[in-house]
């Protein structure tokens, strides 16, 4: 298990591993929120700190910023794609196109600068003990809605997604992560946790129908969309309680 965690942190952040190979973070995917936990713990727990000296929102522009940077910019990346995809016109070739495109669209610009808006705001509106409990949760259910969309969807493609969707059939994985993460949100959070979890579910499986229907089936780019948008609703609803 311990060699399954480090290469899940490896593959979800900038820490290098030499078990993080992707064969080994596919079979290793329902450890996620385990991985998730681990970055919120340690950003929740600066912010804590910070928001106790500085001002919020320049604590929500540090946290924004540690988180993008931490994750190595590959889920924001991701968003940007998926937003081009979503709002090509077209066939779902046209779509697929559009997505995989090296190159980021209008479409990507104004989602990112929405999304990075939304998570400084939410973040200045926290600070102490509630801010850890925020980002920690936000964490653990995005990394949890990436591991539902594998266990429900298909791969648009074979690509970087198909060796997840297929190692994540198993119920007993998914009820580990699910586990691993509705429990520590519910027993953080109470009432507010609870409305993460439903929002959390919710959001993966509408998620997982649009990209059904736009492409075809899920992506990586799907995935990484899903982490960024949960953990964005996550962090909104729990600035709003």
């Amino acid at each position: 298990m311990l060699k399954g965690i480090s290469s899940v942190v490896s593959f979800l952040t900038i820490i290098p591993s030499r078990g993080a190979e992707l064969d080994v973070v596919a079979k290793n995917m329902y450890l996620f929120p385990v991985a998730g936990a681990i970055i919120g713990l340690l950003i929740g727990g600066a912010g804590w700190g910070l928001s106790l000296y500085v001002q919020p929102l320049v604590v929500g522009l540090v946290l924004t910023a540690a988180l993008v940077i931490a994750t190595g910019v590959h889920h924001t990346d991701a968003l940007c794609d998926f937003a081009d995809g979503m709002m090509a016109k077209g066939t779902k070739e046209k779509k697929l196109k559009a997505m995989r495109d090296p190159a980021v669209g209008s479409a990507g610009v104004v989602t990112v600068v929405l999304y990075v808006a939304g998570m400084i705001l939410s973040l200045s509106m926290m600070k102490g003990l509630v801010m850890l409990e925020a980002v920690l949760v936000s964490e653990m259910m995005a990394k949890f809605s990436m591991v539902l969309q594998a266990n429900r969807g298909a791969s648009a493609w074979e690509g970087l997604s198909s060796p997840f969707t297929q190692q994540m059939k198993n119920p007993a994985k998914l009820a580990a992560a699910a586990a691993m993460a509705i429990v520590p949100a519910v027993v953080l959070g109470g009432i507010t946790g609870i409305i993460v979890v439903g929002a959390t579910v919710g959001l993966s499986f509408l998620l997982l129908a649009v990209s059904n229907r736009s492409f075809g089936g899920v992506s990586g780019d799907v995935f990484g969309a899903s982490n960024e948008l949960v953990r964005l609703v996550s962090l909104l609803i729990f600035a709003s309680r």
